[in-house]
């Protein structure tokens, strides 16, 4: 749940670097003759996009509406119809909003229907490989991503798009040579963006901060530096520093005032530091600008964890009811502790068919074979996530507790300590649960009495 926020923060760079492939140098209609005017909302959006920075929303609302007034006159430009489909699913990521998704695959399926993928049309082909990446549909994102690279393996902005689909694929591999590839082809917050999400997937906390400060150094756009601020609050948040994520997610909130992820980490951290009636009203606002799976799922726990029980079942409810894209590991886990684990295990057993075997989706899984009473099999995928690199207090935990109810008492102790080492606070409802846990552990004695140790092997004559 936790684990997905630094790549929430990643997803608009990614589609922005396939803006950045398909944007024109000037709209349409504003060229002319004499001095050129001011840069108006939807150039400044195209010159966002040129640089791989990420445009404020309301310019980007203009390049969307510029190109649609475009293509009504010319609707054969399927440069332009692909710039179009990538600004829909720019725009629908960052709104929350899935209804932009089929109206960007339409204008990319009408871009390549006005050009084709043979003929070399790889704008569309990466704005298809976007929009797969952020349904969660990271099987296809990698089949777009990789045809563009096969076609021109220079072509930068194919990169966070590979990289977003590897490490969906659970190919951490894969994406960290994406992110070399990327790194020796284009310098700037992207690829320092990118950096950060990478190190921090392998564990490297202090080059995940160090990368995320040079992205935010690098920005070039409020939005995009509100976004790299945002990370590093994100950063500072799994490291179990509450004040210090407070405070980078106001600085982002400075530059953009609704920025949907700053609101959600600023929410997170105030819980955190027993600030709770804060807290709510924070996830209210943050819920208004954009309600995601993962922070309606927050949200409640956070009431469940206050007693206003109520008001989590809404939230729940509201979570079960909604449309969403990529939002399997939320349900997952909402069905294991708020629902029905058996429904869980088949949610999540299909992701992990589908070749989603991310170490979220590998440690959803197993935590909800353990609610539903598979312990032993909820093992092998608890390891597999604790155990890639990511460092995650809400791994540990869950591996914690499958342990302990295999009566593993030393690994689930290290684990459930673990969890509280990372970050004391990391959940409302389960950092609670994971020192109840450790208590109840280190209350068991050091030694078996006397009846259950074993009798000593008697010495054999000679």
């Amino acid at each position: 749940m936790k684990t997905e926020n630094v790549s929430r923060a990643v997803l608009a760079a990614g589609v922005g670097a396939v803006l950045a492939a398909t944007a024109l140098v000037y709209v349409p209609e504003l060229a002319g003759q004499g001095p050129p005017p001011p840069p108006g909302p939807a150039e400044r959006a195209v010159i966002a996009a040129h640089a791989g920075a990420q445009a404020a929303l309301p310019d980007l609302a203009a390049l969307i509406a510029d190109r649609e007034e475009w293509l009504r006159a010319h609707p054969d430009d399927e440069a332009s119809w692909a710039e179009l489909g990538a600004a829909y699913t720019e725009r629908g990521g960052r709104l929350g909003d899935v209804r932009d998704y089929p109206r960007a695959e339409r204008a990319l399926r009408r871009s390549l229907a006005e050009r084709p993928a043979a003929r070399g049309n790889l704008e569309a082909q990466l704005g298809l490989g976007a929009l797969a990446g952020a349904r969660g549909d990271w099987k296809t994102a990698k089949e777009w991503g990789e045809r563009v690279r096969k076609a021109d393996p220079r072509r930068w902005p194919a990169y966070p798009v590979l990289m977003d689909a590897y490490n969906g694929l659970g190919e951490y591999k894969a994406a960290q040579k994406a992110l070399e590839s990327l790194e020796k082809l284009h310098a700037g917050a992207v690829a320092r963006g990118r950096a950060a999400e990478s190190y921090r997937d392998r564990g490297w906390r202090e080059d995940a901060d160090a990368a995320a400060l040079d992205a935010a150094a690098l920005a070039e756009t409020d939005p995009e530096k509100a976004a790299a601020l945002a990370r590093l609050g994100d950063l500072a948040w799994e490291r179990g520093e509450a004040e210090e994520a407070l405070g980078r997610y106001g600085a982002a909130l400075r530059l953009v005032r609704d920025h949907g992820p700053s609101l959600a980490g600023r929410a997170r951290s105030l819980a955190a530091l027993g600030r709770t009636e804060e807290a709510v009203r924070e996830w209210r606002t943050a819920l208004a600008r954009l309600p995601l799976p993962e922070y309606l799922l927050e949200a409640g726990e956070l009431y469940e964890s206050l007693g206003r029980e109520e008001e989590a079942r809404a939230l729940y409810g509201r979570l079960r009811a909604g449309t969403w894209a990529a939002a399997e590991v939320p349900l997952g886990l909402l069905d294991a502790d708020h629902g029905d684990p058996a429904a869980a295990v088949v949610r999540m057993r299909a992701e992990w068919a589908r070749g989603h075997h991310s170490v979220r989706v590998a440690d959803a899984l197993g935590w909800a074979l353990h609610r539903s009473g598979a312990s032993k099999e909820a093992l092998g995928y608890a390891k597999r996530a604790t155990e890639e690199g990511l460092r995650s207090a809400l791994f540990a935990y869950h591996r914690g507790e499958i342990e302990r109810a295999l009566n593993q008492t030393g690994p689930a102790r290290r684990h459930l300590e673990e969890a509280l080492r990372i970050h004391p606070s990391f959940s409302p409802l389960y950092a609670r649960r994971a020192s109840e846990a450790l208590a109840a552990l280190d209350a068991l004695p050091d030694e078996l009495p006397a009846e259950l140790r074993a009798r000593p092997t008697p010495a054999r004559r000679s």
